[in-house]
């Protein structure tokens, strides 16, 4: 263990912010980011004003803190949207298709198909065989109407 005591901890934490921005990229989520600046920020830190092991880990503490929260708060105010806001509800992928009835739309329920999937939907009454367009979901359910 007398390696342990011969660290800089300069170097350590300067190491540690690589590791955990080296984490941030391999397991996304935004956060690990905030701590790996921290720790490169208190290494530096220390390599400019001699800090104690104690006051560094302090100072790490803060600055974690400091930073998380102020990234909450921006995100907050600047929601990031994503290039296809559709992507895991596949029911709004399939708005404004068209779609064929398979089992009647009788009483405001039937089934539809659209390529190779049936649907659960619900309409106006309609016989098997029409084609209708999705003009929403619920769930799992596609909301369709006549075609205009």
């Amino acid at each position: 263990m007398d390696w342990l005591n011969s660290l800089d901890p300069r170097w350590t934490w300067l190491a540690l912010g690589l590791l955990l921005a080296a984490a941030e990229i391999a397991a996304p989520g935004f956060f690990l980011i905030w701590l790996a600046a921290a720790a490169v920020g208190t290494g530096l830190l220390a390599w400019l004003v001699p800090i104690p092991v104690g006051m560094q880990v302090l100072l790490f503490a803060v600055l974690a803190f400091v930073l998380v929260m102020a990234a909450r708060r921006w995100l907050r105010t600047n929601q990031v949207e994503g290039a296809d806001p559709a992507m895991n509800d596949r029911g709004a992928r399939l708005l404004g298709d068209t779609v064929l009835v398979t089992h009647a739309i009788d009483g405001g329920t039937g089934r539809v198909r659209h390529g190779d999937t049936e649907w659960l939907a619900k309409g106006p009454d309609a016989p098997p065989g029409t084609r209708m367009r999705v003009a929403g979901h619920d769930g799992t359910v596609l909301v369709v109407e006549h075609l205009h």
